[in-house]
Parts: C-alpha cells; sequence; structure tokens
C-alpha cells in the first residue's frame, strides 16, 4: 500500500488555488486569502510486535514510541517498563527525524515510506490479538468488532487524601493550552496533558487523534517507569469516548479533566469505576460526571 507520509507533524503548503473571480457575481468580496499554510500531517504508523503486525494507526508523526507503548499498556496489560525488552522506531525513508514547529518544511513531492515501531515484549507477555482494518485518528475502538469490558484496574486510582481543587482543574485546560504548539500553527489537533499528584504538567502531547494523544503521554510515562499513575490527571482537548476511559484505567489514572463533554458509555465506564471524570472544564465552570467525591467543593 503506497502512502505519502511526513515525519514532521505539519507541513506547509502554498500556491492555494483560487476561483476565478466573477465579475457579474453577487456574492461578497472575500478581504483575504491566504495563499501559505501550515496543514497538520495524518499518516500511518505500523506497529509490530514480535515480528508480527498488530495494528496500523493513522497518528500525527512524532513521538511514535510513546505512542506505541501507550496504546500497548491498554491493548497488552503492561504493567512495568521491562514489559517491553526492545522498542525501535523505523526512520522514515532518507528524511530523518521528526522536527519540531516552525522547522525547515518538507517538500510536498517527496514522498517517504510508511512509518513503522517495532516492539519485543518480555518472554510470557502476551501480544495484542493482530487487527486486520487500519485504525482511523478519529476514533480508536469504533472499528472493534466489539467493546469488551474493561479490566478492572490492577492499581488503586487514589490514595485516601487526594482531592482536586475545581480551580486547580480549570488551571490545568489553560495550562495545556499554553503548550499546544501545532495547534496555534494548524488549529488541526487534539492535546493530552498528564498531570502529577503534586499539580506540576509533566507532558503534553498532540495529534489529530484523540487516543492517540493520550497513548502518548501514557506511554511516555510508562517508558519512564511512573505507570501505575495513581492520585495523577490525564487533561484532554476533546471529547471523553468510552475509550479515553479505559486507556485511562488501563495505566490506572485518578482523573480525567476535559475541555469538551463525555459519552454515556465514557461516564458510565468511569462511574463503575470511582475515576473522577470532569467536563466542560472551561469558562469558569466545569460539569463533574462521575466520583465527585475526589473533588473538594
Amino acid at each position: 500500500m503506497s502512502q505519502t507520509t511526513s515525519p514532521r507533524p505539519t507541513i506547509r503548503l502554498a500556491d492555494i488555488a483560487l476561483p476565478e473571480h466573477d465579475e457579474a457575481s453577487s456574492a461578497p468580496t472575500v478581504n483575504r486569502v491566504d495563499r501559505v499554510d501550515r496543514v497538520v500531517v495524518e499518516a500511518p504508523l505500523t506497529i509490530v510486535v514480535g515480528g508480527e503486525v498488530v495494528a496500523t494507526t493513522m497518528r500525527t508523526p512524532g513521538h511514535d514510541a510513546e505512542l506505541t507503548a501507550g496504546w500497548l499498556v491498554s491493548e497488552a496489560g503492561l504493567r512495568e517498563v521491562d514489559d517491553i525488552s526492545e522498542i525501535k522506531v523505523a526512520a522514515t525513508a532518507a528524511r530523518g527525524t521528526p522536527k519540531e514547529p516552525g522547522e525547515d518544511d518538507v517538500p510536498e513531492d517527496d514522498p517517504p515510506e510508511i512509518d513503522s515501531v517495532h516492539v519485543r515484549l518480555k518472554p510470557g507477555i502476551e501480544p495484542p490479538r493482530p487487527r486486520a482494518y487500519v485504525t482511523s485518528s478519529s476514533c480508536g475502538v469504533c472499528s472493534a468488532d466489539v467493546v469488551d469490558a474493561v479490566a478492572e484496574p490492577y492499581a488503586p486510582l487514589h490514595t485516601a487524601d487526594w482531592r482536586v481543587q475545581p480551580a486547580q482543574a480549570l488551571d490545568l485546560t489553560r495550562q495545556m493550552r499554553t503548550r499546544q504548539k501545532m495547534f496555534d500553527l494548524t488549529g488541526s489537533l487534539h492535546a493530552a496533558a498528564l498531570v502529577e499528584p503534586n499539580g506540576n504538567v509533566l507532558h503534553v502531547r498532540e495529534d489529530v487523534g484523540r487516543h492517540n494523544a493520550v497513548d502518548k503521554v501514557i506511554g511516555r510515562a510508562f517508558m519512564d517507569d511512573l505507570v501505575p499513575l495513581t492520585d495523577y490527571v490525564l487533561v484532554v482537548s476533546g471529547r471523553v469516548s468510552y475509550e479515553i476511559v479505559a486507556k485511562a484505567l488501563s495505566a490506572c489514572v485518578g482523573a480525567i479533566v476535559a475541555v469538551s463533554g463525555p459519552t454515556t458509555l465514557a461516564v458510565d465506564t468511569a462511574r463503575r469505576h470511582d475515576l473522577l471524570l470532569a467536563g466542560f472544564a472551561r469558562d469558569d465552570r466545569m460539569n463533574i460526571y462521575s466520583g465527585g467525591q475526589w473533588v473538594n467543593s
């Protein structure tokens, strides 16, 4: 399958075609038309475990090892950093490594190969069942045959005296927004942030897919040997689907704070596991859908 990917998160498009002006048209005059724009890259990443392709997902290039590790935390039940014996990112052909937004642009007519991450798991760790389809960037579970029941978290989500202040939760969404560099350039990406129990924003990752951004921050924490994430807060920029909750529970995250709202299945799953779930955390207000006892009033 031929694809055109980029090792960088955005590309610069120039000479955007304009319609010919019709003198007889009564349509309103356009005062400004940009001929150059940055567009976020959406490209396939193949995940190979033990030499077998287990999934291909559409994502924004960058932090691919983190994405893979985070995906495996939920899909293979990884718990300890040495559950992964080896992880290697296959460099895109003749293109080097991802660069930060604003660096040299990628020529539009220079198509590389599909990127891939190759993983060897520790003996005894069962790899995920291979998926025979490409997971879209809009949803990581909607193509699945069934929605499996979420396994019980293997560690506590909270310590007894852990609480979140409403003002703190709102400030976390603001802090995440200030670190969304690619969103500022394109306006087209989701973000996820991982917050330490002391309130420090540890990592922020962006991706065209909500679930990919979550995998990236959880994967980074896993690679840093921080999982289980008891008392940590996951902040997300988009809606909270069932899969976002499932990913948080697999890493034993204590709370999810979202800029948008949740789905009913996400709420039901969060309530079943006593996960703090807050939505519409913006404009000095938010809704608490689950785990209200963990919020100081």
